[in-house]
């Protein structure tokens, strides 16, 4: 009789892969979280929450729902004793009795204004030992995010692999991939910002990659251009420093470090095109920097440019 193959969940991969305990419950509630955010995006107010996070931008419903559900299923560990969300203006302490072993940073639906329009978002999660936040993101003991997509899937790193989780029909998690892992080169290339606004430099940079075959793949939001990146085994994805913004757009602590965090793990890099994104020292919440993150010979490629 044949042997039957068994999907193993996330919960059995935590414990099979040795993840300490609190550190796989919080994996697993932003899990548990998710599946609430599916939800919610396929049934709830698209429109604006009357409200502004720390950077003055609106908040949609959305992001507000998100972030409370992600905020209360990590209270609900007692593991964790310290939460910041982009979402939020102040880093947050948890009352909750527990073993608060953790700390924990989110952007809780990355791309949110491209719900509406029905393109992939995201959350993405940096988990800290101890209670300080403001630490550099090599000091992360994990990091995952969630691509809500037309599939949803969890991919998530606690420092030993990369590994990629489906959300099936019964509302389980199930590996799908495990030790992802990069090539040195592939040539993808998501490139944000403005073009009008570029840096000499960075300009060059990109006519290189345009006169040399690379192909343009770029949706507008971070997680699934990092996802693409991620499952295709390669290529680049950068927000560049930019004439008028000279630390580029996206957030140190809420998304490059988790994400560079995951890519590391893949065996691939993450810069600001001048040093390593997660040897940053963050001095504020919402401090931000450029980046250049994929495979490693596209992020080298990129420092040649800027640093000539």
């Amino acid at each position: 009789m044949p042997k039957r193959h068994v999907q193993k969940g996330l919960w059995n991969h935590l414990m099979h892969k040795g993840v300490d305990f609190g550190l796989a419950s919080i994996i697993y509630e932003v899990a548990v979280a998710s599946k609430y955010i599916v939800h919610a995006m396929r049934t709830g107010d698209l429109g604006l929450a009357g409200t502004s996070n720390l950077y003055g931008e609106e908040q949609l419903a959305l992001d507000v729902l998100a972030n409370e559900i992600i905020k209360d299923r990590l209270d609900h560990t007692g593991r964790v004793k310290s939460f910041a969300s982009e979402e939020l203006d102040d880093i947050l302490i948890f009352e909750r009795k527990g073993h608060k072993d953790y700390s924990v940073v989110v952007d809780p639906l990355d791309g949110s204004s491209l719900v509406d329009v029905n393109l992939a978002v995201g959350t993405i999660v940096g988990i800290f030992k101890g209670e300080n936040l403001l630490q550099p993101g090599k000091n992360l003991v994990g990091a995952m995010y969630i691509v809500y997509g037309p599939r949803t899937t969890l991919v998530y790193s606690a420092g030993n692999g990369v590994y990629e989780f489906t959300l099936n029909s019964l509302g389980e998690y199930v590996l799908t991939q495990e030790e992802i892992t990069l090539k040195d080169s592939n040539k993808i290339y998501s490139p944000g910002g403005l073009k009008k606004d570029y840096t000499e430099k960075h300009a060059k940079f990109i006519d290189f990659l345009e006169e040399n075959g690379y192909k343009l793949r770029y949706s507008g939001g971070f997680v699934p251009d990092i996802n693409q990146i991620l499952l295709k085994r390669g290529g680049l994805f950068t927000y560049p420093a930019l004439k008028n913004s000279p630390n580029g757009k996206l957030r140190l602590l809420f998304e490059l470090n988790p994400m560079a965090f995951i890519i590391e793990n893949a065996g691939g890099m993450a810069s600001t095109g001048k040093e390593r994104i997660l040897e940053i020292n963050p001095e504020k919440l919402d401090q931000r920097a450029p980046i250049y993150i994929g495979s490693k010979e596209e992020v080298q490629l990129a420092q040649k440019f800027l640093n000539e």
